[in-house]
């Protein structure tokens, strides 16, 4: 897969006017992408990813029976409050995604909501939200904010509701399984585009000094760490200074969501992953004038709705992302 290009089945920028709806058509070209597994994998340093068949999705469901594993999931976007004809009900189907990580033939190691768990930032709204998380079958949940979890308040809202063991404006790490985490916060400070901040750079590079560069990283945003499409704030204008702190390991995975989407992208030594929606699709990139909620065929939403799970063996040095469709 070259950088920047889609997984096989994503659609291309239109050149014909794009409305609010979401044709048949289009509709097939995104079921595809939403449903396609991407299957990342690290050996010596160099990252792969291929759109996985059945045979991937054995191997996974083979290897998760393992002891030494971390197996995680990634969800994104429930966008809790939003009302409108592209998802007349966010509540169940953020409910069916819950049902959807307790169903999986292991119990993850954590969860990781990479933002806009609500729509307006309300406290109603970031209360359900934190009783649904409650209903996660797993060790641990974890968030980071998106720019619906700040509105008008600097994200004060959120970090009242998700603050607890964070640092600065709300961002963290942890380890586990020899993998180190780290959790950004680029939502707080938008112009055009996400922004992470000196303050927060500063915390990057003090938490990675100390790691062996063969230390596996997977850095979670909400909005993506690369110039996926600046046009439409789909980027970081400083993620860069970030990323140079990052070039010495090995392995860099970095996660996100805001876009509505899968995409991967690889640059030298990370790996970026954009994660789809428990809410609504958005338009791919360049189709359209702005990236406004987009209404599917009746019954066809969950096509392009899903959930995101990870599997990493630190014996094997592999990292294995599958994205599933909602069931």
């Amino acid at each position: 897969m070259k950088d920047g290009q889609a997984a096989p089945g994503a659609p291309q920028p239109d050149p014909s006017p794009a409305g609010h709806d979401m044709s048949r058509r289009q509709l097939i070209k995104h079921s595809g992408w939403f449903g396609a597994a991407v299957v990342l994998t690290v050996t010596g340093g160099e990252v792969i990813s291929h759109i996985a068949h059945d045979k991937d999705n054995t191997t996974a469901a083979a290897a998760a029976t393992a002891t030494n594993e971390l197996r995680f999931v990634q969800i994104s976007d429930s966008h809790i409050g939003f009302t409108g004809p592209a998802n007349t009900d966010v509540t169940a189907s953020f409910t069916e995604a819950i049902a959807q990580v307790n169903s999986l033939p292991f119990r993850p190691d954590f969860v990781m909501h990479t933002g806009d768990l609500t729509h307006l930032s309300t406290p109603a709204q970031f209360d359900q939200v934190r009783q649904m998380l409650g209903g996660l079958r797993t060790g641990r949940t974890f968030t980071v904010p998106g720019e619906h979890d700040s509105v008008d308040d600097a994200g004060r809202a959120y970090r009242k509701a998700f603050g607890d063991g964070t640092t600065g404006q709300g961002w963290y790490s942890f380890d586990t399984h020899g993998v180190h985490f780290i959790a950004l916060v680029n939502t707080l400070s938008l112009e055009k585009l996400g922004h992470l901040g000196a303050e927060q750079i500063d915390f990057v590079r003090k938490d990675v000094a100390g790691l062996k560069s063969d230390t596996p990283i997977v850095v979670f945003s909400h909005i993506p760490l690369f110039a996926m499409y600046p046009a439409w704030g789909w980027g970081t204008d400083d993620a860069l200074q970030v990323l140079a702190l990052l070039k010495r390991f090995a392995s860099v995975t970095c996660l996100n969501g805001h876009v509505h989407q899968l995409f991967s992208k690889t640059e030298g030594n990370v790996t970026f992953h954009s994660a789809t929606t428990t809410a609504y699709p958005l338009p791919a990139p360049g189709h359209g004038p702005a990236p406004v909620p987009q209404v599917v065929p009746a019954g066809h939403l969950k096509a392009a709705l899903g959930i995101r799970t990870v599997t990493y063996t630190q014996k094997h040095q592999a990292l294995a992302v599958t994205d599933q469709e909602l069931a």
